[in-house]
Protein backbone atom coordinates (compact mmCIF):
# COMPACT_ATOMS: atom_id res chain seq x y z
CA UNK A 1 0.00 0.00 0.00
CA UNK A 2 1.65 3.21 -1.50
CA UNK A 3 1.71 5.97 1.29
CA UNK A 4 0.26 9.43 0.44
CA UNK A 5 3.77 12.14 -0.04
CA UNK A 6 4.03 14.21 3.00
CA UNK A 7 3.18 17.78 2.51
CA UNK A 8 5.97 20.10 1.98
CA UNK A 9 5.49 22.96 4.50
CA UNK A 10 6.95 26.31 3.52
CA UNK A 11 9.85 28.19 5.65
CA UNK A 12 9.13 31.56 7.08
CA UNK A 13 11.35 34.20 4.49
CA UNK A 14 13.66 35.50 7.00
CA UNK A 15 12.71 39.51 7.55
CA UNK A 16 15.28 41.70 7.74
CA UNK A 17 16.40 43.75 10.80
CA UNK A 18 14.48 47.16 10.83
CA UNK A 19 16.78 50.27 10.83
CA UNK A 20 17.29 51.94 14.13
CA UNK A 21 16.02 54.93 14.47
CA UNK A 22 19.97 56.38 15.32
CA UNK A 23 20.86 54.81 11.78
CA UNK A 24 17.57 56.75 10.15
CA UNK A 25 18.44 59.92 11.33
CA UNK A 26 22.28 59.85 10.72
CA UNK A 27 21.52 58.79 7.08
CA UNK A 28 20.25 62.09 5.21
CA UNK A 29 20.48 63.23 1.94
CA UNK A 30 23.79 65.53 0.83
CA UNK A 31 23.20 69.05 0.49
CA UNK A 32 23.70 68.63 -3.31
CA UNK A 33 21.09 65.97 -4.11
CA UNK A 34 18.71 68.30 -1.72
CA UNK A 35 18.75 71.28 -3.33
CA UNK A 36 18.04 69.81 -6.54
CA UNK A 37 15.17 67.69 -5.31
CA UNK A 38 13.89 70.36 -3.00
CA UNK A 39 13.04 74.16 -3.57
CA UNK A 40 14.92 76.32 -0.97
CA UNK A 41 11.77 78.58 1.10
CA UNK A 42 13.55 82.38 0.59
CA UNK A 43 15.33 83.03 4.21
CA UNK A 44 14.75 85.98 5.94
CA UNK A 45 18.65 88.25 5.95
CA UNK A 46 20.18 88.07 9.49
CA UNK A 47 23.97 89.63 8.68
CA UNK A 48 24.55 91.92 6.23
CA UNK A 49 28.30 92.85 5.44
CA UNK A 50 28.77 96.08 3.16
CA UNK A 51 32.18 97.98 2.57
CA UNK A 52 34.24 95.58 5.23
CA UNK A 53 37.70 96.86 5.73
CA UNK A 54 40.41 95.62 8.36
CA UNK A 55 43.70 97.49 8.12
CA UNK A 56 46.40 96.72 10.88
CA UNK A 57 49.02 99.70 11.21
CA UNK A 58 52.97 98.49 10.90
CA UNK A 59 54.46 100.74 13.24
CA UNK A 60 58.81 101.42 13.34
CA UNK A 61 60.18 103.13 16.43
CA UNK A 62 60.69 101.94 20.32
CA UNK A 63 59.94 105.17 21.85
CA UNK A 64 58.13 107.31 19.50
CA UNK A 65 56.27 104.37 17.13
CA UNK A 66 54.94 105.66 14.14
CA UNK A 67 53.29 104.05 11.28
CA UNK A 68 54.63 103.44 8.44
CA UNK A 69 52.45 101.43 6.35
CA UNK A 70 49.41 99.07 6.37
CA UNK A 71 48.37 94.99 6.42
CA UNK A 72 45.07 94.91 4.14
CA UNK A 73 43.85 92.27 5.89
CA UNK A 74 40.63 92.85 4.57
CA UNK A 75 40.03 95.41 1.96
CA UNK A 76 36.18 96.25 1.20
CA UNK A 77 33.83 92.96 1.11
CA UNK A 78 30.51 93.15 0.65
CA UNK A 79 27.80 89.72 1.38
CA UNK A 80 25.05 88.53 3.71
CA UNK A 81 23.83 85.50 5.81
CA UNK A 82 20.51 84.23 5.58
CA UNK A 83 18.55 83.05 8.93
CA UNK A 84 18.96 79.27 9.06
CA UNK A 85 21.64 78.55 6.30
CA UNK A 86 25.20 78.03 6.54
CA UNK A 87 27.89 79.92 4.55
CA UNK A 88 31.20 78.49 4.17
CA UNK A 89 34.12 80.87 3.40
CA UNK A 90 37.21 79.43 1.36
CA UNK A 91 40.48 80.76 0.39
CA UNK A 92 44.20 80.64 1.18
CA UNK A 93 46.00 81.35 4.19
CA UNK A 94 46.08 84.65 4.49
CA UNK A 95 43.23 85.86 2.40
CA UNK A 96 41.08 87.13 5.83
CA UNK A 97 38.86 84.25 6.52
CA UNK A 98 39.31 84.23 10.28
CA UNK A 99 39.80 88.58 10.24
CA UNK A 100 36.48 88.77 8.76
CA UNK A 101 35.03 86.27 11.31
CA UNK A 102 36.48 88.20 14.03
CA UNK A 103 35.34 91.45 12.88
CA UNK A 104 31.52 90.17 12.90
CA UNK A 105 32.48 88.89 16.27
CA UNK A 106 33.59 92.39 17.18
CA UNK A 107 36.98 91.17 18.37
CA UNK A 108 38.74 93.32 15.94
CA UNK A 109 36.79 96.90 15.10
CA UNK A 110 36.87 97.14 11.55
CA UNK A 111 38.42 100.44 9.49
CA UNK A 112 35.65 100.94 7.20
CA UNK A 113 32.17 99.32 6.75
CA UNK A 114 29.15 98.36 8.17
CA UNK A 115 28.11 94.73 10.09
CA UNK A 116 24.18 94.94 10.25
CA UNK A 117 23.16 92.56 12.54
CA UNK A 118 19.66 91.97 12.79
CA UNK A 119 19.31 95.39 11.83
CA UNK A 120 22.10 96.87 14.35
CA UNK A 121 24.98 98.30 13.01
CA UNK A 122 27.59 96.69 15.54
CA UNK A 123 30.59 99.06 14.39
CA UNK A 124 28.69 101.11 15.94
CA UNK A 125 28.57 99.84 19.23
CA UNK A 126 30.52 99.44 22.34
CA UNK A 127 31.84 96.88 24.51
CA UNK A 128 28.96 97.48 27.11
CA UNK A 129 26.13 97.15 24.13
CA UNK A 130 27.77 94.24 22.64
CA UNK A 131 27.39 92.19 25.89
CA UNK A 132 24.14 91.37 25.45
CA UNK A 133 24.65 90.39 21.81
CA UNK A 134 27.48 88.26 22.49
CA UNK A 135 24.79 85.29 23.97
CA UNK A 136 23.29 85.49 20.54
CA UNK A 137 26.68 85.63 18.65
CA UNK A 138 28.96 82.63 19.88
CA UNK A 139 32.23 80.84 17.71
CA UNK A 140 34.06 77.35 18.19
CA UNK A 141 37.75 78.12 17.27
CA UNK A 142 40.23 76.34 15.35
CA UNK A 143 42.62 74.64 18.18
CA UNK A 144 40.53 72.64 20.72
CA UNK A 145 42.71 72.45 22.82
CA UNK A 146 44.20 75.87 23.04
CA UNK A 147 40.65 76.88 23.62
CA UNK A 148 39.83 75.37 26.83
CA UNK A 149 41.03 76.31 29.83
CA UNK A 150 43.37 73.11 31.44
CA UNK A 151 42.39 74.72 34.96
CA UNK A 152 38.73 74.24 34.46
CA UNK A 153 36.69 71.08 34.24
CA UNK A 154 34.71 70.56 31.78
CA UNK A 155 31.37 71.12 33.54
CA UNK A 156 32.80 74.30 34.60
CA UNK A 157 34.27 75.32 31.00
CA UNK A 158 30.81 74.75 29.92
CA UNK A 159 29.15 76.74 32.39
CA UNK A 160 31.13 79.42 32.89
CA UNK A 161 28.70 81.66 29.56
CA UNK A 162 25.77 80.73 31.79
CA UNK A 163 26.79 82.20 35.09
CA UNK A 164 28.13 85.19 32.39
CA UNK A 165 24.95 85.95 30.54
CA UNK A 166 23.11 84.79 33.26
CA UNK A 167 20.85 82.71 31.73
CA UNK A 168 20.63 79.77 34.02
CA UNK A 169 20.80 81.59 37.83
CA UNK A 170 20.93 78.03 39.83
CA UNK A 171 23.39 75.91 40.22
CA UNK A 172 21.53 72.85 39.74
CA UNK A 173 19.98 74.09 36.49
CA UNK A 174 23.38 74.69 35.00
CA UNK A 175 24.51 71.49 35.83
CA UNK A 176 21.52 69.82 34.03
CA UNK A 177 22.44 71.94 31.49
CA UNK A 178 25.69 71.03 30.90
CA UNK A 179 24.60 66.91 31.42
CA UNK A 180 21.96 67.88 28.56
CA UNK A 181 24.65 69.59 26.20
CA UNK A 182 27.42 66.83 26.58
CA UNK A 183 24.43 64.56 25.80
CA UNK A 184 23.31 66.38 22.63
CA UNK A 185 27.22 66.84 21.52
CA UNK A 186 27.86 62.60 21.95
CA UNK A 187 30.05 62.93 25.04
CA UNK A 188 29.15 60.92 28.72
CA UNK A 189 27.63 63.34 31.04
CA UNK A 190 29.90 61.96 33.14
CA UNK A 191 32.68 63.92 31.61
CA UNK A 192 31.58 67.50 33.11
CA UNK A 193 34.52 66.12 35.42
CA UNK A 194 37.33 65.72 33.48
CA UNK A 195 39.49 68.07 32.32
CA UNK A 196 41.02 69.05 28.84
CA UNK A 197 43.86 67.15 28.98
CA UNK A 198 41.99 63.60 29.50
CA UNK A 199 39.94 64.01 26.48
CA UNK A 200 40.75 63.21 22.61
CA UNK A 201 41.14 66.11 19.96
CA UNK A 202 37.86 65.53 18.64
CA UNK A 203 36.00 64.76 22.24
CA UNK A 204 37.95 68.70 23.19
CA UNK A 205 36.07 70.26 20.03
CA UNK A 206 32.93 68.41 21.10
CA UNK A 207 33.36 70.40 24.36
CA UNK A 208 33.95 73.75 22.10
CA UNK A 209 30.52 73.11 20.50
CA UNK A 210 28.80 72.50 23.81
CA UNK A 211 30.18 75.38 25.13
CA UNK A 212 29.03 77.60 21.98
CA UNK A 213 25.44 75.97 22.61
CA UNK A 214 25.36 76.87 26.21
CA UNK A 215 23.82 80.24 25.68
CA UNK A 216 21.22 78.95 22.79
CA UNK A 217 22.86 81.51 20.10
CA UNK A 218 21.22 81.82 16.77
CA UNK A 219 24.03 82.41 14.94
CA UNK A 220 27.56 80.30 14.85
CA UNK A 221 31.15 81.42 13.59
CA UNK A 222 33.14 77.88 13.09
CA UNK A 223 36.63 78.89 11.89
CA UNK A 224 38.08 76.23 11.20
CA UNK A 225 36.42 73.99 13.66
CA UNK A 226 37.53 70.54 12.09
CA UNK A 227 40.65 71.66 10.88
CA UNK A 228 42.81 70.45 13.38
CA UNK A 229 40.94 66.65 13.10
CA UNK A 230 41.11 63.19 11.60
CA UNK A 231 39.67 62.52 8.96
CA UNK A 232 37.14 60.24 11.15
CA UNK A 233 36.87 62.51 13.97
CA UNK A 234 35.76 65.27 10.90
CA UNK A 235 33.12 63.33 9.98
CA UNK A 236 31.87 62.84 13.17
CA UNK A 237 31.87 66.96 14.35
CA UNK A 238 30.50 67.74 10.53
CA UNK A 239 27.18 65.39 10.82
CA UNK A 240 27.16 67.12 14.41
CA UNK A 241 26.88 70.48 13.33
CA UNK A 242 24.80 69.48 10.76
CA UNK A 243 22.08 68.14 13.20
CA UNK A 244 22.52 70.66 15.36
CA UNK A 245 21.55 73.17 12.71
CA UNK A 246 18.52 71.57 11.83
CA UNK A 247 17.39 70.56 15.21
CA UNK A 248 17.92 74.29 16.86
CA UNK A 249 17.82 76.35 13.94
CA UNK A 250 21.23 77.54 14.06
CA UNK A 251 23.22 79.87 11.15
CA UNK A 252 26.98 79.09 10.61
CA UNK A 253 29.86 80.97 9.05
CA UNK A 254 31.75 78.09 8.41
CA UNK A 255 35.34 79.17 7.72
CA UNK A 256 37.65 75.97 6.22
CA UNK A 257 40.36 75.44 3.68
CA UNK A 258 38.90 71.56 2.95
CA UNK A 259 36.37 72.42 -0.06
CA UNK A 260 34.81 68.65 0.39
CA UNK A 261 33.61 69.50 3.44
CA UNK A 262 32.62 72.74 2.72
CA UNK A 263 30.70 70.91 -0.29
CA UNK A 264 28.86 68.89 2.48
CA UNK A 265 27.48 70.98 4.98
CA UNK A 266 27.12 74.55 3.19
CA UNK A 267 24.64 76.27 1.32
CA UNK A 268 26.21 78.86 -0.02
CA UNK A 269 30.12 79.48 -1.09
CA UNK A 270 32.04 82.64 -1.06
CA UNK A 271 35.92 82.58 -2.21
CA UNK A 272 38.20 85.36 -1.02
CA UNK A 273 41.55 86.53 -2.13
CA UNK A 274 43.88 88.66 -0.41
CA UNK A 275 41.39 90.38 1.34
CA UNK A 276 38.89 90.73 -1.41
CA UNK A 277 35.78 88.70 -2.41
CA UNK A 278 36.29 87.13 -5.82
CA UNK A 279 32.72 84.63 -6.01
CA UNK A 280 30.15 83.90 -4.67
CA UNK A 281 27.19 81.53 -5.03
CA UNK A 282 24.91 78.59 -4.22
CA UNK A 283 26.87 75.67 -3.02
CA UNK A 284 26.40 73.60 -6.36
CA UNK A 285 26.68 76.25 -8.89
CA UNK A 286 30.07 77.29 -7.39
CA UNK A 287 31.32 73.45 -7.52
CA UNK A 288 29.62 72.53 -11.09
CA UNK A 289 30.18 76.41 -12.86
CA UNK A 290 32.56 78.32 -11.17
CA UNK A 291 33.97 81.30 -13.19
CA UNK A 292 36.78 83.68 -11.96
CA UNK A 293 40.25 82.17 -12.27
CA UNK A 294 41.29 81.87 -8.68
CA UNK A 295 38.01 79.49 -8.04
CA UNK A 296 38.86 76.86 -11.30
CA UNK A 297 42.09 76.97 -9.62
CA UNK A 298 40.86 76.21 -6.02
CA UNK A 299 39.33 73.97 -7.44
CA UNK A 300 40.89 71.89 -9.37
CA UNK A 301 42.82 71.53 -6.96
CA UNK A 302 41.25 69.48 -4.82
CA UNK A 303 42.69 65.83 -5.35
CA UNK A 304 40.24 62.85 -6.82
CA UNK A 305 40.17 59.74 -4.94
CA UNK A 306 40.98 57.82 -8.22
CA UNK A 307 43.84 57.38 -8.98
CA UNK A 308 43.11 56.32 -12.65
CA UNK A 309 40.92 59.61 -13.04
CA UNK A 310 43.66 61.75 -11.33
CA UNK A 311 46.75 60.88 -13.13
CA UNK A 312 44.78 61.32 -16.05
CA UNK A 313 43.44 64.87 -15.38
CA UNK A 314 45.46 67.97 -16.33
CA UNK A 315 45.93 70.27 -13.27
CA UNK A 316 45.64 74.16 -13.52
CA UNK A 317 48.57 75.82 -11.43
CA UNK A 318 48.56 79.38 -10.60
CA UNK A 319 51.72 80.61 -11.14
CA UNK A 320 53.48 83.36 -9.05
CA UNK A 321 53.46 84.20 -5.34
CA UNK A 322 50.58 85.74 -3.58
CA UNK A 323 51.52 89.25 -3.24
CA UNK A 324 51.89 90.69 0.49
CA UNK A 325 49.18 92.24 1.67
CA UNK A 326 50.94 95.03 3.03
CA UNK A 327 51.47 96.43 -0.80
CA UNK A 328 48.41 94.53 -3.01
CA UNK A 329 48.57 95.17 -6.49
CA UNK A 330 46.54 97.72 -8.36
CA UNK A 331 43.56 97.40 -10.05
CA UNK A 332 42.20 93.39 -9.69
CA UNK A 333 44.50 92.06 -7.07
CA UNK A 334 44.53 88.74 -9.02
CA UNK A 335 46.30 90.31 -11.95
CA UNK A 336 49.76 89.14 -11.64
CA UNK A 337 48.63 85.75 -11.28
CA UNK A 338 45.77 85.40 -13.75
CA UNK A 339 45.62 83.46 -17.00
CA UNK A 340 43.01 86.21 -18.66
CA UNK A 341 44.07 89.20 -17.94
CA UNK A 342 44.45 92.10 -19.71
CA UNK A 343 46.38 95.29 -19.66
CA UNK A 344 42.20 96.86 -18.57
CA UNK A 345 42.98 94.53 -15.27
CA UNK A 346 46.19 96.64 -13.76
CA UNK A 347 44.37 99.83 -13.86
CA UNK A 348 40.42 99.42 -12.74
CA UNK A 349 38.82 97.67 -9.64
CA UNK A 350 36.68 94.50 -11.00
CA UNK A 351 32.98 95.25 -9.55
CA UNK A 352 31.80 92.34 -7.87
CA UNK A 353 28.47 91.96 -9.88
CA UNK A 354 25.53 89.29 -10.39
CA UNK A 355 25.80 87.63 -13.67
CA UNK A 356 23.41 84.93 -12.87
CA UNK A 357 20.95 84.83 -10.56
CA UNK A 358 22.57 84.38 -6.58
CA UNK A 359 25.92 84.19 -8.79
CA UNK A 360 28.50 87.24 -7.83
CA UNK A 361 32.26 87.32 -9.42
CA UNK A 362 34.55 90.55 -9.51
CA UNK A 363 35.88 89.83 -12.69
CA UNK A 364 35.82 92.39 -15.83
CA UNK A 365 36.57 89.10 -18.66
CA UNK A 366 33.68 87.08 -17.62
Amino acid sequence: MSRAPAKKTARPKAQKPKATARRTATKRRSPAKRSRTTKQPERETLINIRGLKMHFPVTEGVFVPRVVAHVKAIDGIDFDIKRGETLGLVGESGCGKTTTGRCILQLEKATAGEIIYDGMNLTELDKKAMRPLRQRIQVIFQDPYSSLNPRMKIGEIISEPMMVHNTEPDQEARDKRVRELLQVCGLNPKFSDRYPHEMSGGQRQRVGIARALSVRPEFIICDEAVSALDVSIQAQVINLLEELRDEFNLTYLFIAHDLSVVRHLCHRVAVMYLGNMVELAECDELYDNPVHPYTQALLNAVPIPDPVVENKRKHQVIKGEIPSPINPPSGCVFHPRCPIAVDGCRKSVPEFREIRPGHWVACSEI
